[in-house]
Protein backbone atom coordinates (compact mmCIF):
# COMPACT_ATOMS: atom_id res chain seq x y z
CA UNK A 1 0.00 0.00 0.00
CA UNK A 2 2.72 2.49 0.46
CA UNK A 3 4.68 1.98 -2.31
CA UNK A 4 1.32 1.84 -4.36
CA UNK A 5 0.80 5.38 -3.05
CA UNK A 6 4.26 6.72 -3.53
CA UNK A 7 4.04 5.43 -7.07
CA UNK A 8 1.21 8.11 -7.69
CA UNK A 9 2.83 10.53 -5.63
CA UNK A 10 6.08 10.14 -7.62
CA UNK A 11 4.24 10.33 -11.32
CA UNK A 12 2.33 13.12 -10.18
CA UNK A 13 5.57 15.41 -8.84
CA UNK A 14 7.17 14.05 -12.14
CA UNK A 15 3.94 15.74 -13.99
CA UNK A 16 4.08 19.06 -11.93
CA UNK A 17 7.80 19.29 -12.55
CA UNK A 18 7.44 19.04 -16.28
CA UNK A 19 4.13 21.11 -16.35
CA UNK A 20 6.20 24.19 -14.66
CA UNK A 21 9.43 23.54 -16.67
CA UNK A 22 11.44 21.93 -13.84
CA UNK A 23 11.70 18.40 -15.61
CA UNK A 24 15.77 19.24 -15.01
CA UNK A 25 15.74 19.35 -11.18
CA UNK A 26 14.28 15.82 -11.72
CA UNK A 27 17.19 14.23 -12.65
CA UNK A 28 19.49 11.50 -10.88
CA UNK A 29 16.05 10.94 -8.52
CA UNK A 30 16.37 7.18 -8.24
CA UNK A 31 12.44 6.37 -6.32
CA UNK A 32 12.24 4.07 -2.96
CA UNK A 33 9.44 3.79 -0.64
CA UNK A 34 10.23 1.46 2.32
CA UNK A 35 8.37 1.05 5.53
CA UNK A 36 11.08 0.50 8.49
CA UNK A 37 9.38 -1.84 10.92
CA UNK A 38 9.60 0.00 14.09
CA UNK A 39 6.43 0.92 15.91
CA UNK A 40 7.55 3.10 18.45
CA UNK A 41 8.76 5.66 16.03
CA UNK A 42 6.09 7.41 14.54
CA UNK A 43 7.39 9.19 11.75
CA UNK A 44 8.31 9.30 8.13
CA UNK A 45 11.38 10.79 5.94
CA UNK A 46 12.91 11.59 2.60
CA UNK A 47 16.02 12.31 1.56
CA UNK A 48 17.19 14.68 -1.64
CA UNK A 49 17.03 11.93 -4.19
CA UNK A 50 13.72 10.14 -4.05
CA UNK A 51 13.96 7.98 -0.83
CA UNK A 52 11.42 7.78 1.40
CA UNK A 53 10.61 5.81 4.63
CA UNK A 54 8.02 5.16 6.45
CA UNK A 55 7.86 3.83 10.27
CA UNK A 56 5.57 1.34 11.39
CA UNK A 57 4.47 3.69 14.18
CA UNK A 58 3.30 6.24 12.13
CA UNK A 59 0.59 3.77 10.21
CA UNK A 60 -1.93 3.63 12.25
CA UNK A 61 -2.15 7.40 12.18
CA UNK A 62 -1.83 7.40 8.44
CA UNK A 63 -5.31 4.60 8.70
CA UNK A 64 -5.56 4.15 5.02
CA UNK A 65 -4.44 5.35 1.30
CA UNK A 66 -5.35 8.93 2.09
CA UNK A 67 -3.56 9.28 5.32
CA UNK A 68 -0.32 7.76 3.42
CA UNK A 69 -1.17 10.36 0.83
CA UNK A 70 -0.95 13.22 3.53
CA UNK A 71 2.51 12.13 4.71
CA UNK A 72 4.19 11.11 1.57
CA UNK A 73 3.32 14.14 -0.11
CA UNK A 74 4.50 16.19 2.91
CA UNK A 75 7.46 13.65 2.50
CA UNK A 76 8.45 14.00 -0.92
CA UNK A 77 7.60 17.91 -1.30
CA UNK A 78 10.58 18.07 1.27
CA UNK A 79 12.99 16.06 -0.97
CA UNK A 80 11.74 18.08 -4.05
CA UNK A 81 12.71 21.18 -2.44
CA UNK A 82 16.05 19.71 -1.51
CA UNK A 83 15.17 20.81 2.18
CA UNK A 84 18.01 18.25 3.52
CA UNK A 85 20.50 19.49 1.39
CA UNK A 86 19.61 23.46 2.30
CA UNK A 87 19.31 22.29 6.65
CA UNK A 88 22.97 20.05 6.25
CA UNK A 89 24.45 23.13 4.46
CA UNK A 90 23.70 25.49 7.01
CA UNK A 91 24.24 23.11 10.06
CA UNK A 92 27.87 22.70 8.24
CA UNK A 93 28.17 26.63 8.48
CA UNK A 94 26.91 27.11 12.04
CA UNK A 95 28.61 23.97 13.32
CA UNK A 96 32.39 24.61 11.11
CA UNK A 97 31.99 28.04 9.74
CA UNK A 98 31.92 26.57 5.92
CA UNK A 99 29.69 25.79 3.75
CA UNK A 100 31.28 23.50 1.55
CA UNK A 101 30.05 19.67 2.45
CA UNK A 102 32.94 18.30 0.32
CA UNK A 103 35.27 20.14 2.95
CA UNK A 104 33.89 19.17 6.03
CA UNK A 105 34.07 15.46 4.46
CA UNK A 106 38.02 15.26 4.20
CA UNK A 107 38.17 17.61 7.95
CA UNK A 108 35.63 16.39 10.22
CA UNK A 109 33.20 13.46 8.84
CA UNK A 110 31.98 12.42 12.43
CA UNK A 111 30.31 16.05 12.58
CA UNK A 112 29.40 15.88 8.86
CA UNK A 113 27.55 12.69 9.91
CA UNK A 114 25.67 14.22 12.95
CA UNK A 115 24.90 17.16 10.82
CA UNK A 116 23.57 14.76 8.19
CA UNK A 117 21.39 13.37 10.54
CA UNK A 118 20.17 16.71 12.10
CA UNK A 119 19.45 17.69 8.71
CA UNK A 120 16.53 14.94 8.55
CA UNK A 121 15.26 14.70 11.75
CA UNK A 122 15.58 17.30 14.90
CA UNK A 123 18.04 19.93 15.15
CA UNK A 124 18.74 21.35 18.84
CA UNK A 125 19.84 24.83 17.48
CA UNK A 126 16.97 27.69 17.69
CA UNK A 127 17.91 28.92 14.54
CA UNK A 128 17.68 25.54 12.85
CA UNK A 129 14.27 25.68 14.77
CA UNK A 130 13.13 28.14 12.67
CA UNK A 131 14.70 26.82 9.36
CA UNK A 132 12.65 23.41 9.96
CA UNK A 133 9.01 25.54 10.70
CA UNK A 134 9.73 27.03 7.37
CA UNK A 135 10.64 24.22 5.80
CA UNK A 136 7.93 22.39 7.68
CA UNK A 137 5.15 24.96 5.92
CA UNK A 138 6.14 24.81 2.45
CA UNK A 139 6.55 20.89 2.38
CA UNK A 140 2.60 21.23 3.64
CA UNK A 141 2.02 23.38 0.77
CA UNK A 142 3.50 21.40 -1.67
CA UNK A 143 2.61 18.09 -0.14
CA UNK A 144 -1.35 19.30 -0.67
CA UNK A 145 -0.51 20.08 -4.08
CA UNK A 146 0.93 16.48 -4.74
CA UNK A 147 -1.47 14.76 -3.12
CA UNK A 148 -4.41 16.52 -4.97
CA UNK A 149 -2.70 15.41 -8.37
CA UNK A 150 -2.30 11.67 -7.38
CA UNK A 151 -6.00 11.60 -6.87
CA UNK A 152 -6.17 11.44 -2.82
CA UNK A 153 -8.96 14.29 -1.44
CA UNK A 154 -6.63 16.71 -0.08
CA UNK A 155 -9.01 17.55 3.08
CA UNK A 156 -7.60 14.71 4.14
CA UNK A 157 -4.63 16.60 5.32
CA UNK A 158 -5.92 18.63 8.30
CA UNK A 159 -8.07 15.56 9.21
CA UNK A 160 -4.75 13.43 9.95
CA UNK A 161 -3.20 16.87 11.70
CA UNK A 162 -6.29 16.09 14.00
CA UNK A 163 -5.60 13.12 14.66
CA UNK A 164 -1.99 13.56 15.42
CA UNK A 165 -2.73 16.68 17.78
CA UNK A 166 -5.43 13.95 19.56
CA UNK A 167 -2.81 11.22 19.57
CA UNK A 168 -0.39 13.77 21.38
CA UNK A 169 -2.69 14.93 23.80
CA UNK A 170 -2.41 18.51 22.41
CA UNK A 171 1.14 18.84 23.95
CA UNK A 172 3.99 20.36 21.98
CA UNK A 173 6.46 22.44 22.92
CA UNK A 174 6.33 26.22 22.30
CA UNK A 175 6.64 26.54 18.65
CA UNK A 176 9.69 28.70 18.94
CA UNK A 177 11.35 25.70 20.32
CA UNK A 178 10.00 23.20 17.62
CA UNK A 179 11.32 22.17 13.98
CA UNK A 180 7.93 21.75 13.41
CA UNK A 181 4.56 24.41 13.24
CA UNK A 182 2.14 23.92 16.30
CA UNK A 183 -0.66 21.10 15.05
CA UNK A 184 -3.52 24.15 15.20
CA UNK A 185 -0.99 26.26 12.49
CA UNK A 186 -0.43 23.15 10.47
CA UNK A 187 -4.22 23.06 10.12
CA UNK A 188 -5.15 26.35 10.09
CA UNK A 189 -2.54 26.68 7.36
CA UNK A 190 -3.62 23.77 5.68
CA UNK A 191 -7.21 24.51 5.54
CA UNK A 192 -6.08 28.31 3.97
CA UNK A 193 -3.93 26.68 0.69
CA UNK A 194 -7.48 24.01 0.32
CA UNK A 195 -8.94 25.85 -2.57
CA UNK A 196 -5.71 26.22 -4.26
CA UNK A 197 -5.06 21.99 -4.16
CA UNK A 198 -8.72 21.51 -5.31
CA UNK A 199 -7.99 23.26 -8.24
CA UNK A 200 -5.05 20.48 -9.04
CA UNK A 201 -7.82 17.59 -7.22
CA UNK A 202 -10.99 18.58 -9.62
CA UNK A 203 -8.67 18.64 -12.61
Amino acid sequence: MLRRVGVRIQHAVEKYMNDNGYASSMEGFEWEFNLIDNDSVVNAWAMPGGKVAFYTGIMPLCRDEKGIAVVMGHEVAHAIANHGRERMSQGLALNLGLSSLSAAMGENPSMTEQIFLQSVGVSSQLGMLAYGRKHESEADKIGLIFMAMAGYDPHEAPVFWVRMSEKTGGQQPPEWLSTHPSHERRIEDLNANMEEAMTYYKK
